[in-house]
Order: structure tokens, then sequence, then C-alpha cells
């Protein structure tokens, strides 16, 4: 159960459209406020499996297809081959 101002929220879309109509926001989902708030998560270091899990996917290979790119350290170990300060070191 959702609540706002002491009242239990009947419809959480309806709700969240009028409070965005009133903040004057345009072109702001729930799908919006979902993705944003998944890519602030795995931005800051929580596990895809978590973020999954948060989300309610199925697989990981959903989040991991959506939001790995997010991921601080997502590709490091691609991006430190061809580290050429450490190239011009071993000749």
């Amino acid at each position: 159960m959702v609540e706002y101002a002491g009242g239990q929220v009947k419809n959480i879309r309806k709700g969240f459209e009028a409070a965005c109509s009133r903040a004057k926001l345009e072109d702001v989902t729930l799908h919006t406020i979902r993705h944003s708030s998944a890519v602030a998560m795995i931005s800051n270091g929580v596990p895809l499996d978590k973020v999954a899990q948060y989300l309610g996917h199925s697989n990981v290979a959903i989040t991991y297809q959506t939001y790995a790119r997010f991921a601080p350290d997502h590709l490091q170990d691609a991006a430190e081959i061809l580290d050429f300060t450490q190239i011009r070191k071993a000749r």
C-alpha cells in the first residue's frame, strides 16, 4: 500500500501524472523514473544482479544488456589492455 498525505493512493500512475503536471514536467513517465533509478544504482556500484532483482527482471541478462554500460568498472579490464603508457614501458 502506498500512502500520501495520510490517505491511501488508489492509482499511482494518475497521482504521478498529476504531480508532474503541477510541477510543469513534460515527457516524464514512471518508466523514466524506473530507468533513472536503475542507472543511479548501477553507476554507484550496486551489482547488476541486485538491480535486476529490484526491477523484477526474470533474467539478469535483460538488466545486463540494458544497463551494464553504466557500471563504473564495465569493460575496465579491456581498457587497461590499451594503456599505452604500459606498452611504452615494456619496450
